[in-house]
C-alpha cells in the first residue's frame, strides 16, 4: 500500500499554470478569489470597518497576491521545485500547499490594516484567517490542477530498438554537416551518422560524435536555437528538449509516456528528456521505427 502511495504521489503531472507562471498566475488567482467570494459569499466572509463588502474582498487579495508572487517566484528557486518537466503530484501538493499557508498569512495580516487592529493579537483569529485564505485560495488552484486530470490515467511505456534495423547507424556515402560558431570563428564537420546528440551549456553546445567506434566531445560556441537551423535539413535529428538535439537513429531505450520520455543513446551512459511539449512529435516520429 504505501508503495502504491508513493508510486501514485511520484507520477509526472503537469505543472499548475499557477505555479509554472508566477505573474499570469497571481492574476488567475486575484480575479478567480475575488470573483468567487464576491459571488458565493462562503465562509463567514464579511465587510471591513472602512469598505463595503466588494471592496473589502478585492482589497485582501490584492495585498495577498504580492506575498503569493513572491512566494512561487521562490519556489522556482529551490532545486527541488525548478524543474517542471520533472514535475510530480507530490511537488503540485507541497507546491501550492505552501503558497495557500503563506497567502493565508498574509492575509491574516492584511487585517491589520482593514479589521480593528487590537482584536486580531490572537491565536484564534491568526488561524482562522490562515484557514479561511487556504480553503478560499485552494479553488483556482485546485481548478487549474484538475483540468489536467487526464494525465493521470496515461500509461508509461518502455521500449528497446536494440535489434530495429531501422535505428542502427550504417555507413552511407554521406556529405558532411558543417556547423559554424555564433562569431563564425569556428567549425565544425561532421558526417550525420557521426552525431548522437547535442546538448546546451550556457553559451556553449557539446556535440557528441560517434567517431571510429569512439564516444568524442566536441564544444563550440552557439545556441540551441541556432544549431537546430543548422541541422534542420537531417531528417533524423530532434530537439527533443529546450537543452538537446537527438540523432533518433542512436536511440537504444525509451521510457516514458505523453508527459515525456527519457531516452538512451548509443555508447551515452546518461539519460536524455523528451520535454511534454515535444512529446508527441516526438511520438508520431517515432512510430516509424516501431
Amino acid at each position: 500500500m504505501v508503495i502504491k502511495i508513493s508510486n501514485w504521489l511520484n507520477k509526472k503531472y503537469p505543472q499548475n499554470i499557477l505555479i509554472k507562471k508566477p505573474l499570469l498566475g497571481t492574476l488567475l488567482f486575484l480575479v478567480f478569489c475575488i470573483c468567487f467570494v464576491i459571488v458565493y459569499k462562503p465562509l463567514n466572509v464579511h465587510e471591513s470597518r472602512f469598505l463595503n463588502f466588494e471592496m473589502t474582498v478585492a482589497a485582501y487579495f490584492i495585498i495577498a497576491s504580492f506575498p503569493l508572487f513572491g512566494i512561487v517566484k521562490l519556489l522556482k528557486h529551490i532545486k527541488y521545485f525548478s524543474d517542471p518537466e520533472e514535475w510530480t503530484i507530490l511537488k503540485e501538493i507541497l507546491s501550492v500547499t505552501i503558497s495557500l499557508l503563506g497567502t493565508g498569512v498574509a492575509i491574516y495580516f492584511s487585517g491589520f490594516l482593514l479589521e480593528v487592529p487590537d482584536s486580531r493579537w490572537n491565536l484564534q483569529t491568526f488561524f482562522n484567517s490562515v484557514i479561511i485564505g487556504f480553503l478560499i485560495g485552494l479553488v483556482p488552484f485546485l481548478f487549474f490542477t484538475i483540468i489536467n486530470y487526464r494525465y493521470l490515467f496515461v500509461t508509461d511505456i518502455e521500449k528497446s530498438y536494440h535489434n530495429n534495423p531501422g535505428i542502427v547507424n550504417t555507413e552511407k556515402a554521406e556529405e558532411k554537416v558543417r556547423i559554424v560558431s555564433q562569431l563564425k570563428k569556428e567549425i565544425l564537420e561532421f558526417f550525420p551518422g557521426q552525431f548522437i546528440y547535442a546538448e546546451s551549456d550556457g553559451n556553449y553546445i557539446v556535440f557528441y560524435l560517434d567517431i571510429e567506434n569512439q564516444v568524442k566531445k566536441k564544444i563550440i560556441r552557439n545556441s540551441i536555437s541556432n544549431i537546430e537551423q543548422q541541422l534542420s535539413e537531417i531528417p533524423f535529428c530532434f530537439r527533443t528538449h529546450r537543452a538537446f538535439i537527438v540523432n533518433v537513429k542512436k536511440i537504444i531505450s525509451l521510457k516514458g509516456n505523453t508527459l515525456g520520455y527519457k531516452l538512451k543513446l548509443s555508447g551515452i551512459d546518461a539519460e536524455i528528456p523528451v520535454s511534454r511539449q515535444k512529446a508527441r512529435d516526438f511520438g508520431q516520429l517515432m512510430k516509424q521505427y516501431d
